[in-house]
C-alpha cells in the first residue's frame, strides 16, 4: 500500500494519500477543499550509503568545484553539504554564525593593514 504525493490544483496544498489498492481506480479529492482536480507529484526519496562512499565522495576535487573561500556563503554552503555527508546536523543558525564569524574575521584582517 503505497503512500503518493499529490498537489491539489485549486488549492495549491500538497498532501499524502495512502492507496489501498494500486489495480483500482481510487476516487481521490483534496484533503483541505475536498477538490478532486489533483496532480500526482514525484515523492522524494532518500538512498543509504556507507561512512566510507560519503566520505569518498567529499575527497573528490570537483566537489570544491564553485567554493569560493573567501565567500562567506560559499563557504557555509560547503561546511552543510560536508556536515550532511558525515551526518552531522550543523544547526538551525550555522549560516547566520557562520557569517558572522567570517566578518568577523574580514574587519579584523583589513584592520591590520591600517
Amino acid at each position: 500500500m503505497p503512500i503518493y504525493e499529490y498537489r491539489c490544483n485549486q488549492c495549491k496544498k500538497k498532501m499524502s494519500i495512502l492507496v489501498m489498492k494500486i489495480d483500482s481506480q481510487q476516487e481521490l479529492c483534496c484533503t483541505f477543499c475536498k477538490s478532486e482536480n489533483l496532480t500526482r507529484l514525484f515523492s522524494r526519496f532518500a538512498t543509504v550509503r556507507s561512512e566510507e562512499s560519503r566520505l569518498e565522495s567529499l575527497a573528490d576535487p570537483s566537489s570544491l568545484a564553485g567554493l569560493d573561500e573567501k565567500d562567506p556563503k560559499s563557504m557555509a554552503r560547503w561546511m552543510k553539504k560536508m556536515g550532511k555527508e558525515i551526518g552531522e546536523d550543523v544547526g538551525e543558525n550555522f549560516e547566520s554564525d557562520m557569517e558572522k564569524t567570517m566578518s568577523e574575521e574580514w574587519e579584523e584582517s583589513s584592520e591590520s593593514f591600517d
